[in-house]
């Protein structure tokens, strides 16, 4: 692989931003872009996305590659030599690697420019929120562009390295956090009779809620639904107070986003009825809204004749992944194709403190890249 593959991938590792703070990120990939020539370089896109344009200038099909570049809040527990610099940030999704193959991309259509068609290269910010892709899309500099295809990888730990995994229709679930506010009245701890405590009803709905989780007709689902309790707050340690106010946060899932109205449908009936029954009053929210990403027939033949062509083994995922990706809004637009490509059977699973992303398999990563873009670009 071409060193400096290598040192962009390691010097985006070493210095990681949160979703929506890819500031410096975005500026170390222009930086790597400019001397590549692409015909046109947007940046600040959606935020701090960075489009790269590379045009033919003749008629053809516009294409588009996409790569995530935002990191977590996690603390890296690795000792590379290029572990992160910033306390409590992390790429522990592979992110920078993402954009190193995609960077890779960016070299070879500098020394191969396209003979048809416009070709875009997305440096896509606040993947992890659920909120880069469709501040991408609704940016007005973004407006002028419409992909006949999009295309995006993600590694997969658990699979073979350099093994392609796809699948037709959905690939990643749909998924949404749901914030759950209890409003009683809070009272002296020694007379709880005199206030209106949401102990109980907190409990039950902690007990109840995931029980809507389930496959098929006999829970209300066409398929999979899941009902995640992520956090729970009640009251403040206070010995004396019985408490007034509870929070409780939950991850709502789904493999499709008809299941996913139930879902919320069920879950937010069920939070009302037990408010109403205790006699408070209650908020719901929902936040980092992802559809399910639905892959396109044609485009993930484009893929998996790559694959093919290169020799790399092929896997159809038998049941989509639980976990989301906001590429899934690009898939409501146009044809789309989310595939992964596997990092390790035993390499440690995403978000895990220990993972680093795989070097080695960023040569295929880029190689598929190519194999696609030739498909359209000669």
């Amino acid at each position: 692989m071409p060193e400096l593959l290598l040192n962009l991938r390691h010097e985006l590792h070493r210095f990681p931003e949160l979703s929506g703070n890819e500031k410096k990120t975005a500026g170390r990939i222009v930086k790597f872009l400019k001397p590549l020539r692409p015909d046109l370089i947007i940046e600040k896109l959606g935020g701090h996305g960075v489009l790269a344009v590379f045009s033919s200038g003749q008629p053809g099909p516009e294409i588009l590659f996409r790569a995530d570049m935002d990191a977590l809040p996690v603390n890296e527990t690795t000792n590379v030599e290029y572990r992160s610099l910033k306390a409590g940030i992390a790429h522990k999704c592979g992110h920078d690697g993402h954009a190193a193959i995609l960077a890779g991309l960016a070299i070879h259509i500098s020394a191969n420019r396209p003979s048809k068609g416009k070709y875009l290269l997305l440096f896509q910010p606040a993947e992890e929120t659920g909120n880069g892709a469709k501040s991408v899309i609704s940016d007005p500099s973004f407006s002028g562009f419409n992909p006949d295809y999009c295309f995006a990888l993600h590694n997969l730990p658990g699979y073979a390295r350099n093994t392609i995994i796809v699948r037709n229709g959905t690939f990643a679930a749909a998924s949404m956090g749901m914030i759950i506010r209890l409003k009683g009245r809070s009272s002296h701890a020694s007379e709880p009779e005199k206030g209106q405590s949401p102990a109980a009803a907190m409990a039950r709905l902690m007990a109840s809620l995931p029980k809507l989780s389930g496959s098929g007709s006999g829970f209300g689902y066409t398929d999979f639904a899941l009902l995640t309790l992520i956090y729970g707050s009640l009251g403040t340690p206070a010995f004396g107070t019985s408490p007034g106010e509870a929070v409780l946060m939950a991850t709502l899932r789904a493999y499709l986003d008809s299941d996913m109205k139930v879902l919320i449908d069920k879950a937010s009936g069920m939070v009302r009825k037990m408010a109403d029954s205790s006699q408070l009053t209650c908020e719901i929210s929902f936040t980092e809204e992802f559809p399910a990403t639905t892959n396109h027939p044609d485009a993930v033949a484009y893929v998996a004749g790559a694959a093919h062509e290169l020799g790399l083994p092929i896997v159809e995922a038998g049941l989509p992944f639980r976990w989301s990706e906001d590429f899934a809004h690009f898939a409501l637009k146009s044809k789309s194709a989310l595939f992964g490509i596997g990092a390790g059977l035993s390499h440690l699973p995403l978000h895990d403190p220990d993972y680093d992303f795989p070097d080695k398999i960023i040569d295929a990563g880029v190689s598929m890249w190519v194999a696609l873009y030739q498909k359209f670009a000669s």
